[in-house]
């Protein structure tokens, strides 16, 4: 759905007062971009999410461990100029299951997952580990990755 807003504003008792409206206008279906983002009939598609947790691997060495974090984040990169990952980050908190970080992995296969996420520096030295899980969510989720770089105006 499209969204448009329109303020309305007048002035009571000297005071100025802003109201929203908001209207929606319903978007043609595209079946053409559907079935190009393989989504079912609600826009929906399966994807793996693959949460990160602290590993077993202990590495004291900062010039090792600034290493093996610049090959995780290479390789994050990689992951998603082929369309294999489409959403990655850290958690800004700690929490009860150690969670570190997540991938939402364009596959539907808990086995591709596991393939990519192995290709990651930091877990095969294991500062990482990882849990797996399928997930359904927006077809269109991938889209957002081509406007990444027009937001970003440093890479980590």
């Amino acid at each position: 759905m499209k969204l448009k807003i329109y303020l309305s504003f007048s002035i009571l008792a000297g005071v100025l007062c802003f109201a929203q409206e908001k209207k929606t206008e319903k978007l043609k279906f595209n079946q053409e971009l559907a079935t190009s983002l393989g989504a079912d009939k609600y826009g929906m598609k399966a994807y793996t999410i693959v949460m990160l947790t602290t590993g077993s691997a202990k590495i004291d060495d900062k010039e090792k461990k600034a290493e093996l974090m610049k090959g995780h984040m290479t390789n994050i990169g990689k992951l998603a100029d082929e369309g294999k990952i489409v959403v990655a980050g850290p958690f800004l908190e700690k929490n009860k299951e150690n969670y570190r970080g997540m991938f939402i992995f364009n596959t539907k296969s808990k086995e591709e997952a596991e393939s990519w996420v192995k290709t990651d520096p930091a877990v095969a030295a294991g500062i990482f580990s990882y849990e797996i899980f399928s997930w359904y969510g927006s077809a269109a989720l991938p889209l957002y990755l081509k406007h990444h770089d027009e937001i970003a105006n440093e890479n980590p």
